[in-house]
């Protein structure tokens, strides 16, 4: 009565209407159009509809196989499991033959339902009845195990199934390795891979996904990695989860190089990194001064249209604080600005840090009125930075104006603003009121840390008093914080200003015993200190022990040894050390040019100042000056044949 095109042309829904109001008068549809309209109801999830559609058709139509069948499937579909084994038991106690498809949507439904031991009896009674397993039989029975975590189960059903002629699809061996993967047992879904290649099935994006997230779980990062450069190098579609998990594992070893590598792979893709990924990535770089990388990450994601948050923003601003990279900093602000991302209470902070650390309080007390007319209340951060600001100038009463301003704004200042105090008395030589403050925190049980015994052992370095400087440190130990390697550069200073330089080398000494390593900064004030004793022989080896243990000598390093033999009237050997320095890479700037002027000028020898230093000094007016202004105090003649070579500025005024 009912054709298909017009079942199209009224919707599911009215037609079904049509289909109960007509059935009111004892009229139905054809079984064709009765199989089309109920099998239409089920792909499009009306399962309820479906089931009443069905119990409507059977009063006036004879159901065939393919009509329970679909009656079955939505039942299935609607998690009526029993209801739909009491239909498959009237199908075929009607005579209706159920097929290999009413069978698997049973089965399928018991699976689901985790009832595995029914599913297998049915699958035994298919058989019996004559009824052959399909592929889809077998793939529904191994993933209802593999849910259930019943592995070994699983790899039998794989065997039957092959011996019974059925080569396993994609999808049947990617639920296998799944599963061995969410157990953890990555052996065998690597063999069930080999098995997979061996059958001339080509593992797909699916299959390294999924074997990548589970070496991840299973913390063989490595081999997940090995899985993530053969789909690289394949053009497979790889998903954000596997490049998370192993661009994080990169990023906690440090290896930011390839970590990056893998987020742009990403970018390419038009994946995402989240946000907390960024956050880790541009840390890094930061940190190990790729700050450059970071930058062109930042942009790039922003050309993306993946707009970093304002946490990421905030990471590398700090990072490009920490290395004082004023132009990037503007050029992020700029851009954050333009793009509508708004500064926070981090952002604020990092930057008046940023400035009141280099000196710019001015800058850094302006943003903090800024911070405040956008609604942004300054915390203790804001207040310990501004407080630093001015101990960094010596401004003191200043600064602890600013101290009690914080205390009567309901802030508690908390260790590091303690911290910030006491170190500007001891820069300010004010160390007694540095160590009252340092007892009244630790009277009202604070908790002390490295920063202020270091403030502490400076401030005693600088006055000489190196008892003090050792008890402090032996104090700070005592507390079980250990010592730092600014700890021990203060006391090797401490030493070398007083002369003591074997205790500073001792001191270099329990450094290594200790496993902290000295920097270039320790043994370059060790170095100068041998160099004021004139044992240039001891600085020898003090350089040898320095590069054998991979620590380069900087600038300075070479401008004090090239001082050291000058005082001894040993210029040619501080030659050998300019010629050095230069093959290295590093540039000499103007002290290290005003080491050897002063060194030839004792000598005599202006002819060989210039002639050494004249490709520099032709193109730098300003170090011509310093090395008049030294010769004219050290030697007039070399003076008056020094000027006849070089050509100086207009302002510059000999002095009689």
């Amino acid at each position: 009565m009912f054709i298909v095109p017009q079942f199209k042309a009224f919707g599911l829904l009215p037609a079904s209407d049509v289909v109960q109001l007509i059935a009111e008068k004892h009229l139905f549809p054809s079984l064709n159009t009765c199989n089309f309209l109920l099998t239409s109801l089920v792909k499009s999830n009306l399962l309820q509809k479906a089931h009443e559609i069905f119990n409507i058709l059977r009063r006036g139509v004879q159901p065939d196989v393919y009509l329970f069948t679909t009656a079955i499937n939505a039942l299935c579909k609607d998690h009526k499991i029993k209801e739909a084994m009491a239909l498959f038991s009237q199908m075929e106690e009607i005579g209706v033959s159920p097929n290999v498809v009413t069978y698997n949507n049973i089965i399928h439904g018991l699976c689901k339902n985790q009832n595995l031991q029914e599913a297998f009896h049915l699958k035994e009674k298919m058989i019996k009845k004559g009824v052959t397993p399909s592929l889809n039989t077998y793939s529904v029975l191994i993933n209802g195990l593999l849910k259930a975590q019943n592995y070994n189960e699983a790899q039998s059903v794989l065997t039957e199934m092959t011996s019974n002629g059925f080569l396993p699809n994609e999808v049947v061996y990617n639920t296998l390795i799944d599963g061995y993967c969410t157990q953890g047992d990555m052996k065998k879904a690597i063999e069930i891979r080999n098995d997979m290649s061996s059958k001339g099935l080509n593992p797909n994006s699916v299959t390294f996904n999924t074997l990548i997230k589970g070496f991840c779980n299973s913390n063989q990062f490595e081999e997940a990695e090995k899985l993530l450069e053969e789909m690289l190098s394949i053009s497979l579609t790889i998903n954000a989860g596997s490049f998370t998990s192993i661009i994080h594992w990169l990023c906690k070893l440090s290896k930011m190089d390839s970590a990056l590598r893998y987020v742009h792979e990403m970018l390419l893709r038009d994946l995402k990194p989240n946000d907390k990924l960024l956050t880790m990535i541009v840390t890094g770089l930061c940190n190990q001064g790729k700050h450059s990388e970071a930058v062109n990450l930042w942009f790039k994601l922003l050309e993306k249209r993946f707009f970093p948050n304002i946490i990421t923003s905030n990471a590398l601003i700090h990072g490009l604080c920490e290395s004082s990279n004023a132009k990037e900093v503007i050029k992020i602000l700029k851009e954050m600005s333009q793009k509508g991302l708004h500064f926070d209470r981090s952002t604020y902070n990092t930057l008046i840090s940023w400035h009141c650390k280099e000196g710019r309080f001015e800058e850094g007390f302006q943003l903090s009125e800024e911070m405040g007319k956008k609604g942004i209340s300054p915390d203790t951060s804001t207040y310990t930075s501004l407080i630093n600001g001015l101990c960094q100038k010596g401004k003191m009463d200043e600064a602890l104006m600013f101290f009690e301003k914080c205390k009567t704004k309901g802030l508690t200042p908390d260790v590091s603003t303690y911290g910030v105090i006491i170190e500007g008395f001891c820069k300010c030589d004010q160390i007694e009121k540095g160590k009252n403050l340092f007892n009244k925190i630790v009277n009202e049980k604070m908790e002390v840390n490295s920063f202020i015994y270091n403030s502490l052992i400076r401030g005693y370095t600088r006055m000489g008093d190196m008892k003090e400087a050792i008890r402090v440190c032996n104090e700070m130990k005592s507390k079980g914080i250990q010592p730092t390697s600014e700890t021990y550069s203060s006391l090797i200073d401490g030493h070398c200003k007083i002369g003591c330089v074997k205790d500073a080398k001792l001191v270099i000494d329990e450094m290594r015993e200790l496993s902290l390593s000295p920097n270039a900064v320790c043994y370059t004030v060790l170095i100068n200190g041998y160099c004021k004793m004139g044992e240039m022989d001891k600085v020898e080896a003090i350089l040898g022990e320095m590069c054998s243990y991979g620590i380069n000598p900087n600038k300075i390093t070479y401008t004090v040894m090239m001082d050291g033999y000058c005082r001894l009237g040993e210029t040619d050997e501080a030659v050998k050390l300019l010629g050095e320095m230069k093959e290295k890479g590093i540039v000499p700037d103007v002290v290290t040019y005003n080491t050897l002027a002063k060194g030839f000028s004792k000598e005599g020898r202006i002819e060989d100042a210039f002639q050494l230093n004249q490709p520099k000094i032709k193109n730098d007016k300003m170090l011509q000056c310093k090395i008049l202004s030294l010769l004219q105090r050290t030697n007039k003649e070399c003076c008056k044949v020094y000027l006849k070579k070089i050509e100086l500025p207009n302002d510059y005024h000999i002095r009689n």
